[in-house]
């Protein structure tokens, strides 16, 4: 067992510690101060040497599961490539191309040395001189709160590179990262061999989200038992988790899991409306009705039960004054234009999706379409290079059976609800980094009672 170097955090915040001292002035517009290093150290004291093998093994033990939504457990990439040949690369995946998301933004452009620590740490761990922090080129806060950090570092031992990147809904993707990074497009590619066995230059790689890097930083710091003082026993931590729509105060809450769905609403604020739906996980998630979805946890087997997982940290609140179809039109007809054109089910796929949903929207649907989105969303799962068509097949096929009951409005033209106007890229216009919307939640990480 690691030993911790001193007592952590206790409870809440764990992750965002030390945000509440900074600035909040420019708070709304989802810019801030980042955490200087005296700042970090001052908080989370110096970056710990932990052995190779030790550091695996405490992650290992603390249950740390990936955060960028494929859930992996963090220790067995590790070991991969500690048991490895040696050497290669640590990506820090910073794109964050989930609209609705902005945890990795606001860890990034506020507490850039906590994420770092934990990618110096990996780094160490698997022999790996060299560390490359990837954003999109669009995080402004994210890329001058880094390159700021990184100037300011010494003794860590392998060197740090920063690098943008196009935006893009699939550019996120792993394999499109490393493609990226070895001077190709943006477009995933087919595996195996998966980045950690030929990645990066043809070396092993290892990339990781920033949140996962962030916790690993905290558990080689305070050990696996603080750790798992939070949480439940098949899903021990905290989490951050993005939440807008029809709450109060959508921004970023850090959460521990286990904790009940109302209350992650009650931590933005409590809801403005009465709500009909939460989408859970992004883009690529699930619809929820609200009376199923208020009776569940955050938990991975609950969340599963109902056919859905956390995946990128998003929870949308859709409040009964929207139309759940319309605002799944427009999500589809994003995810649609996103395919990066490589195979022939997702481009001609989803767009015949897209432009069925869209059509039941707008109440121009013949009886049958519903039944031909939903045999088209079967056929394209599993069929592309990446998960791009299986995650929008997965997100039409629960707003189908969510908002299912609104088809016969549209068609009869009785449809009159507001537009909720869930978070999508504006051409042209940068995302303001750590925010939904203009507003980083204040506080963060603090439960906030109506």
């Amino acid at each position: 067992m690691m030993s911790a170097l001193s007592a952590g955090p206790s409870g809440l915040p764990r992750l965002l510690v030390g945000l509440d001292q900074l600035d909040h002035s420019s708070a709304r517009d989802g810019a801030g101060v980042p955490m200087t290093l005296a700042e970090h150290e001052r908080v989370h004291g110096p970056l710990p040497r932990p052995a190779p093998l030790q550091l695996v093994e405490a992650v290992q033990r603390s249950g740390l599961r990936g955060r960028g939504g494929a859930d992996f457990p963090t220790a067995v990439k590790l070991r991969s490539l500690v048991e490895g040949v040696g050497g290669g690369t640590i990506v820090v995946n910073g794109s964050e191309t989930e609209p609705a998301s902005a945890k990795d933004r606001l860890l990034l452009s506020r507490l850039p040395h906590l994420v770092l620590d934990g990618a110096v740490l990996a780094a160490r761990a698997v022999g790996a001189r060299e560390v490359i922090v990837k954003v999109s080129d669009d995080a402004l806060a994210s890329l001058r709160a880094l390159e700021s950090a990184i100037s300011v570092r010494s003794g860590d031992g392998p060197t740090i590179q920063l690098t943008g990147g196009p935006t893009g809904y699939v550019t996120g993707e792993e394999t499109a990262v490393i493609h990226h990074l070895d001077g190709g497009p943006p477009a995933p590619m087919f595996v195996p061999p998966r980045p950690f066995e030929r990645g990066y230059r043809g070396r092993p790689t290892l990339v990781q989200n920033p949140e996962t890097l962030a916790q690993v930083a905290l558990v080689a710091r305070y050990g696996e038992r603080w750790y798992r003082e939070l949480g439940t026993s098949a899903d021990p931590g905290s989490a951050l988790v993005t939440i807008s729509g029809a709450v109060a105060a959508p921004g970023v809450y850090e959460l521990a899991f286990g904790t009940p769905m109302t209350d992650l609403l009650e931590a933005a604020g409590g809801s403005t409306e009465p709500l009909q739906a939460l989408l859970i996980g992004g883009y690529f998630g699930t619809w929820v009705d609200s009376s199923r979805a208020m009776r569940l946890r955050l938990a991975r087997e609950d969340l599963r039960s109902v056919g859905c997982s956390l995946g990128s940290g998003v929870l949308i609140a859709l409040g009964e004054s929207a139309c759940g179809l319309h605002e799944s039109a427009r999500v589809i007809e994003y995810l649609a234009a996103q395919s990066s054109g490589q195979c022939g089910p997702c481009v001609h796929g989803l767009r015949a999706i897209a432009d069925g949903v869209g059509a039941l929207a707008s109440g121009s649907a013949g009886e049958r379409e519903r039944e031909r989105v939903l045999r088209w969303a079967a056929e394209v799962r599993g069929r592309g290079a990446c998960h791009h068509p299986d995650g929008a097949s997965r997100f039409v096929e629960s707003a189908l059976a969510v908002f299912g009951a609104e088809i016969e409005s549209h068609r009869a033209g009785t449809c009159h609800s507001a537009s909720a106007g869930l978070p999508l890229p504006t051409p042209g216009l940068p995302r303001p980094s750590g925010a939904v919307g203009l507003a980083v939640a204040p506080r963060a990480g603090r439960r906030r009672r109506r």
